[in-house]
């Protein structure tokens, strides 16, 4: 991570650029100086899908979210009264099906111990023993996209399948059989959603490239230069280069020399990164006789 502030980097682009450099970016009116600072956050979000850097690499894990709770039922109605335990219930949880809650059934609302849902119920039973669960979570606030392959359910030691597409989702929800033994994923509404509705706490883990390219003095993760003392994770010489370039194709000037230059610097930096993978003609990238790829879901060593 570059140690060089957003100030000291615009300064040595105006340097170079032969323009009066700026004792201060952020909340400076000059033209020039406002006109650089956007140009200089355009070439660090162009940065982000140039390359799979390892330095935006991040995982994120979390534990999913159920309730086992008691309410009472009544066939046709959708309103589940006298609910025992809501805590944390919201629009992201789903019923578990059976014990008279129907397939696919989502939570619309809760209002104290009143829980409302998209489908009416198909049994009357006071005092019902009900299963919810959380299917929706949020993704991480610097998400740019995910990783794939990197999705595994830790409680199981499982790896999760997906991305699932509209269809094949529909069908999970919708079939005659609504469960499996894997958890099934796909990101939707900007929300890591999985099938099918957990009974229990299961802890779930992937990787994502992030989009916070930029730290606050303070460590925090940012999207943008902001503020004058901001650094970045990407390469001095390649954001000054890239500055320029922006900068010179803005003026229309030529751009052939500063191209060139800015493409090597960038190569470099690519290659040097990280390492390549090594290449294979298997459906997997497992070399081991006993894998992911060939333990059964259930049964194994009985």
């Amino acid at each position: 991570m570059s140690t060089t502030t957003m100030l000291e980097l615009i300064q040595q682009a105006s340097n170079e650029l032969g323009l009066v450099a700026p004792t201060y970016v952020a909340g400076n009116t000059n033209q020039d100086t406002i006109q650089l600072l956007a140009n200089l956050n355009r070439v660090g979000y162009d940065l982000i899908k140039e390359h799979d850097w390892q330095s935006l690499e991040n995982e994120y894990r979390f534990y999913t979210q159920a309730i086992t709770t008691t309410g009472d039922i009544v066939d046709g109605s959708a309103v589940i009264t006298n609910v025992a335990d809501t805590t944390g219930m919201d629009s992201d949880w789903m019923g578990s099906s059976g014990n008279g809650m129907p397939q696919d059934c989502s939570v619309v609302s809760v209002v104290g111990s009143t829980v409302t849902m998209n489908q009416p119920m198909q049994a009357t039973e006071v005092g019902a023993s009900l299963v919810f669960g959380q299917t929706k979570y949020d993704l991480p606030s610097d998400y740019e996209n995910i990783t794939d392959r990197t999705h595994w359910d830790k409680t199981k030691h499982w790896e999760m399948l997906g991305p699932e597409d509209a269809q094949q989702w529909q069908w999970l929800k919708s079939g005659y059989i609504p469960t499996g033994p894997r958890i099934r994923w796909r990101i939707l509404g900007n929300m890591f959603q999985i099938w099918p509705v957990m009974n229990t706490s299961e802890y779930l883990g992937f990787e994502y490239r992030s989009k916070g390219w930029v730290r606050s003095a303070a460590g925090a993760i940012k999207n943008s230069f902001t503020a004058d003392t901001d650094t970045c994770l990407f390469d001095d010489t390649i954001m000054v280069l890239g500055l320029k370039l922006k900068y010179f194709q803005i003026k229309g000037f030529d751009t052939t020399s500063l191209l060139q230059d800015y493409s090597r610097y960038l190569n470099v930096a690519k290659s040097n990164d990280k390492g390549a993978p090594n290449l294979s003609f298997a459906p997997y990238p497992s070399k081991v006789l006993i894998g992911y790829a060939n333990i059964p879901d259930t049964g194994y060593g009985s």
